[in-house]
This record gives structure tokens, C-alpha cells and sequence, in this order.
């Protein structure tokens, strides 16, 4: 008799477990489904949000002065991004495809495309009888030369393809991104009260605070790491153009993606450096060099200060979030590792505090 009442009891449990079980399935596959779907517009979003977030004040001050015109104030700020990306990627690739073109006409026509080395470069210690010998070989028969290295080359020639298609691609996704931007920003008090709800819903009370810390620490990284690139590859940029230093252009663009990637201007410094005195003027030569220097050191000097600048974490827990970040997720990271080192320093501050207050009232 037990037996059967203890059945009928858990008939009720059973249905309710497997009800319960089917209705998560279900709701996990909906939410799985629905991430599959949105996947290949993850980074375009991601960029979105990152970029509105950090223009926002410029928005909210622009609609000021255009008499609370939100909309005009979005697409003004839309235009002048898109002009920032579009411009300089346009004379980039015309400077790229006039450049080959060039070097392809005067391969076809045998002439010789590298001056012959200066007699000084044999004073070298060990290294300098090689170089020698290689840069005049290349400039009296450069076609040998591309031939014993075509292997090399072809390797080279793959990546350089690769990469050129990768970057392309990533300015097209960059180009959508700001546009959605400008989505963004025309319904940005929408979005940050959502934001602060969806917060205050997974943390609890504290979930404002918290949205209103990722904003400041996004627009931090913006000015800290992606605003001093383009300072600083703007001035790299200018220097090279007025120095003449051939394939500005490209160059400059190498510096625009060392100085996000946080690797340092070195690598591209020193053989520029070398190739400006080796071939050009004492004197032009020593004023790129320095005002090369100069440039890198900008870097050091304005970044902590902009990476801390309101900051409700440490500067440190910013930048070390940033350059973890990047490491393990590419540039997105930048943001998203800053982001998740800031609200997990502020987690455990909290927590911290909580333990103390409650080994206060024990002592009490």
C-alpha cells in the first residue's frame, strides 16, 4: 500500500521534472539557434556598440548645439568616421596599385630599380661586405636576383595577398560598423536605459553603476590605445611624406597597426632610419630620425594618462585588461578584456568590503 502511495506521489514530481527539463531544452536551443543566426554579425555589432559608446558625449554635445537635432548630429558624426576609414584607405590602395604598376613597367623594360650601394657600407663590422654584395647585385641584374629568391617571393607574395585581402575585409566590416553607429546613436538614451536594466536584472542594484563603469573604461581604451594610433600614425605619416620617403603611404599604415597592436615603432624606425641615411641627405635624414623618436614617444606620455582619466578601476587593471585582451581575442579584445578586468577589480572590491563589514559586525 505504500508502495502505491509513494508512486502516486512522485508522478506529479516526474511530469513536473520532465515538463521542466523539455521547456530548458527548448529555451536552450532557441537561445543557440538564435546565436548561430547572429554569429556572423557579432564583430560588426561589437564594433558598433564600442564606437558609439565612445563618441557618444561628442553626439550628445553636437545635438546641443544643433537645438536637441539627434538624428543630424548621428549622421554628421557618421560622415566624418566614414570619411577617417574611406579617405586614407582609398590613396593607400591607389598609392599600392601605382607603386606595383611602376615596379612592374620597369622590371618589363629591364631597367634598374635599386642605386647602387654606397662604398661606405663595406666599413661594416662583419655585416657589411655581404650587404654589399647583395644590394649590387641587385642593382646591376635584379631579375637574378628575384629569381634565385622566387620561391621566397612566392611564399611572400601568398601572405602579402592574404593579408591585403584580410585588411580589406576588415575595413568593409569597419565601414559597416560605424554606420550602425549611427543607428546606435539616434536611440542612445534607449540603449544605455536598457543597458542599465539588463545590468541592474543579472547583478542587482549595482548593475547601473556597473553599465555606467564599462562605458567609462570603453571610451578610455577608445582614446587611450585606438586615438593615440592614429595620432601617432598621422604624424608618423606626415614626417615620411615631407622627408620623401618612398611608399609613405603603406608605411604609415604599418605604423597605424603597430601602435594599436601595442608592438612599438621600432621595427618600422630603424630600417627607415637606415635607408634615409644610407641614401638621402645628412641632415633630412637626422630630422626624421628624431622626429621618428618623438612620435614612439608620445605613446608613453599621453596614453597612462588618457587609459586613467575618470576611471572607476586602477589604470593598471585597464591596461593590463587591454593588452590581455588583444593577446587572446585580436583588437575587439582591447575593449572587451579592459571591460571584464574593470567590473571583475570592482566584483572583487565589492567583495572585499562585504567580508570586512561582516567581520566588523562579528567583532561588535
Amino acid at each position: 500500500m505504500n508502495d502505491i502511495q509513494n508512486q502516486t506521489d512522485h508522478k506529479p514530481f516526474t511530469k513536473n521534472l520532465m515538463e521542466a527539463i523539455i521547456r530548458i531544452a527548448l529555451i536552450a536551443l532557441l537561445i543557440g539557434w538564435c546565436f548561430i543566426i547572429i554569429r556572423p554579425f557579432i564583430i560588426v555589432l561589437a564594433w558598433g556598440i564600442i564606437i558609439a559608446v565612445a563618441v557618444f558625449p561628442l553626439h550628445k554635445l553636437l545635438s546641443e548645439r544643433l537645438s536637441g537635432r539627434k538624428k543630424l548630429a548621428a549622421t554628421i558624426i557618421t560622415l566624418i568616421l566614414l570619411a577617417v576609414i574611406i579617405v586614407p584607405a582609398t590613396i593607400l590602395t591607389e598609392s599600392l596599385v601605382s607603386n606595383i604598376g611602376h615596379a612592374s613597367e620597369y622590371l618589363k623594360d629591364g631597367h634598374v630599380l635599386i642605386p647602387p650601394p654606397p662604398e661606405s657600407i663595406k666599413s661594416w663590422q662583419i655585416i657589411g661586405k655581404p650587404i654589399y654584395n647583395f644590394w649590387y647585385h641587385a642593382s646591376v641584374n635584379l631579375q637574378d636576383v628575384l629569381h634565385d629568391f622566387a620561391p621566397q617571393l612566392k611564399v611572400f607574395g601568398l601572405w602579402l595577398f592574404k593579408t591585403l585581402g584580410n585588411i580589406g575585409f576588415g575595413v568593409l566590416q569597419f565601414i559597416a560598423s560605424i554606420i550602425l553607429c549611427g543607428i546606435f546613436l539616434v536611440f542612445a538614451d534607449a540603449g544605455s536605459k536598457a543597458a542599465q536594466d539588463i545590468g541592474t536584472r543579472l547583478i542587482g542594484r549595482n548593475g547601473a553603476e556597473y553599465v555606467k563603469d564599462s562605458e567609462v573604461t570603453i571610451r578610455n581604451v577608445a582614446k587611450g590605445i585606438l586615438g593615440v594610433a592614429f595620432i601617432q600614425a598621422l604624424l608618423f605619416g606626415i614626417g615620411l611624406f615631407v622627408a620623401g620617403v618612398p611608399l609613405s603611404g603603406l608605411w604609415t599604415a604599418v605604423c597605424l597597426i603597430l601602435a594599436i597592436i601595442q608592438l612599438g615603432l621600432a621595427p618600422l624606425i630603424i630600417p627607415i632610419a637606415i635607408y634615409m641615411f644610407v641614401t638621402g641627405d645628412f641632415l633630412t635624414a637626422l630630422l626624421i630620425t628624431i622626429w621618428m623618436v618623438l612620435i614612439s614617444l608620445v605613446d608613453n606620455l599621453i596614453k597612462p594618462i588618457l587609459l586613467g582619466r575618470k576611471a572607476p578601476v586602477p589604470m593598471f587593471v585597464v591596461f593590463i585588461g587591454a593588452i590581455g585582451g588583444f593577446i587572446s581575442s585580436g583588437i575587439i579584445g582591447l575593449f572587451v578584456g579592459a571591460v571584464v578586468m574593470s567590473l571583475g577589480y570592482k566584483l572583487f572590491i565589492l567583495w572585499l568590503n562585504i567580508e570586512r563589514g561582516d567581520l566588523n559586525k562579528n567583532r561588535l
